[in-house]
């Protein structure tokens, strides 16, 4: 008997396997010259390509509608989990929403193209070795991954304040009408887990946040200070609670592939031009989640400037 929530956790394709790839990238930060013609760059290499776009689009609205409209018209299925760019409310952004207002039009501004959001049920991608549900995830952070030597949320952004280490979500990512981030937060892990618990546990997932589903891959952070914004614990065990085929995740900018209790998390993000010039693509500009290539690396990547 399927466990599936009806029309709230998968939604099936057509029958059979799909010849084409499911990709990702993420941090395409278009608002930056030097990335959008990245964006522009992005083409599939088939007609049943999908795209997981792990957050990180732009800040204005304009921006974020102009990428995924150009995305939807190259790859068959365009799949979107929010960062926290697109949660921003910068004062040139023309529509003056904040927190769960801005999110909702985004979620609605998605649909209009046909983009697949944490608010939709989860397509399912049929490959080779069988059908996955390709899950998008809203969840934030909520303060846990503190700074080392500090036990509360108090004291760890103390510490990053002291250190001049303090991620720009402090002045431009508002929770209204929550009280704070970390609740907000607490809301979407809540809901999340429901949704992932009433999925049918035979179908396994592609689980797809903008931030690490766990704190092991901010370790290599040069500034510690800054893993705070990056996650939270309330999810370290979502890839162990679930049956998941990958995690893929961005935010970090240190593209890699790494592998925790023998599930691998991709970090597919482009990053800052600083960033991508230092290290080039070596892996390419989209990374190739199923089917798995047999020849890629299993770990690799290198500390980013934190600057998410």
């Amino acid at each position: 008997m399927s466990h599936t929530a009806p029309n709230t956790s998968a939604q099936t394709t057509s029958p059979g396997r799909s010849d084409g790839r499911l990709l990702a990238v993420s941090d395409l930060h278009i608002g930056i010259a030097d990335n959008r013609p990245i964006t522009e760059s992005l083409f599939p290499t088939s007609d049943d390509d999908w795209l997981i776009v792990a957050g990180d689009i732009g800040e204005l609205t304009d921006d974020i509608e102009w990428a995924l409209r150009l995305l939807t018209s190259r790859f068959a299925k365009v799949v979107w989990a929010p960062g926290n760019h697109e949660l921003w409310t910068p004062r040139e952004e023309p529509l003056q929403l904040r927190g769960e207002q801005r999110y909702q039009h985004l979620v609605e501004l998605c649909r209009g193209l046909g983009v697949v959001t944490p608010e939709d049920p989860y397509p399912v991608w049929r490959g080779p070795q069988g059908p996955v549900a390709v899950a998008p995830l809203f969840v934030l952070y909520d303060y846990s991954f503190r700074a080392p030597g500090t036990t509360t949320k108090e004291e760890s952004l103390a510490k990053a304040h002291e250190a001049g280490v303090v991620c720009t979500d402090e002045y431009l990512l508002h929770p209204d009408p929550y009280p704070s981030r970390d609740a907000w937060c607490r809301a979407r892990v809540q809901q999340t887990e429901r949704r992932l618990a009433a999925h049918d546990p035979s179908v396994p997932l592609v689980l797809v946040n903008h931030y690490p589903l766990v704190r092991e891959p901010t370790e290599v952070l040069w500034h510690p200070e800054f893993a705070q914004w990056c996650g939270t614990e309330l999810t370290a065990d979502w890839h162990r609670r679930f049956n998941t085929a990958a995690v893929v995740y961005g935010h970090l900018h240190i593209p890699r592939t790494t592998w925790h209790d023998g599930i691998r998390f991709e970090e597919v993000s482009i990053g800052y031009p600083r960033e991508w010039r230092r290290r080039g693509h070596p892996r390419g500009l989209l990374r190739q989640i199923l089917p798995y290539p047999e020849d890629a690396p299993q770990h690799d990547g290198k500390p980013k400037e934190d600057s998410a």
